[in-house]
């Protein structure tokens, strides 16, 4: 079935995970020739786009309201000559942030879709683990109740390395269900606060670094990187 061609376009634009300078030269020039960013929090952005001089007209696009506003974008995208950047808080929409709907119903339309290469949090920690990152699974965030269980007796076997998201007055609790799940002696990286003045990486055992953990203030954004079963 042939698709309309459209004029308008949406631009998928990472901003930076924690040093502003992380901001690349092409992401700023497309946020100032956007005819509209459509933003996870204003005001988080709002302090990006100031930084860089940034004027262009904001509107909110996050989880509590994304199936109502994404079908009002679309409309607009449809109607209008219309550039649509999109930023999530930190990292690159879609990762465990808004943007996959917009994009999955932009595509059914025609509707081109352009992402810029940028700052995903997972990438640094991953890296800097001293783990396999050769082979690896994203896993985002678990599941906080329902299927918790379920999703860590899925990964019990799995090879690969495997990268988690979580906050941090849950990783004490994340790692002790991954001692349940894995074994205390599962090697395991767990960074924090990447590309900020606090950033973090504690390394070693599971029982390690679930033991460093629970004597120490935990602040910041978390990532953690686990060894796969050998």
């Amino acid at each position: 079935m042939h698709k309309p061609q459209y004029v308008s376009k949406i631009t998928l634009v990472p901003t930076p995970i924690g040093n502003l300078e992380d901001m690349s030269f092409r992401a700023v020039r497309v946020l100032k020739e956007a005819d509209l960013i459509a933003a996870e929090d204003t005001r988080t952005s709002g302090i990006l786009l100031k930084h860089y001089h940034i004027d262009t007209p904001r509107t909110a696009l996050h989880q509590h309201n994304e199936h109502k506003k994404v079908p009002d974008l679309l409309r607009r995208l449809q109607e209008e000559e219309l550039h649509l950047a999109v930023v999530s808080d930190a990292g690159t929409p879609g990762i465990s942030d808004p943007g996959f709907l917009l994009v999955r119903e932009a595509i059914k339309m025609g509707i081109p879709i352009e992402v810029l290469p940028g700052p995903t949090a997972f990438v640094p920690a991953l890296v800097s683990s001293g783990l396999a990152c050769d082979r690896f699974v994203f896993e985002g965030f678990l599941p906080l109740k329902k299927g918790r269980q379920t999703r860590l007796k899925q990964l019990a076997a799995e090879s690969r390395t495997m990268i988690f998201y979580e906050s941090p007055h849950r990783l004490h609790r994340t790692l002790k269900d991954f001692i349940t799940t894995f074994g205390e002696d599962r090697q395991v990286s767990v960074s924090r606060e990447i590309s900020k003045i606090y950033e973090e990486h504690v390394r070693g055992t599971l029982a390690y670094v679930w033991d460093y953990f629970a004597h120490a203030k935990v602040k910041g954004e978390i990532v953690i990187v686990l060894a796969g079963q050998v």
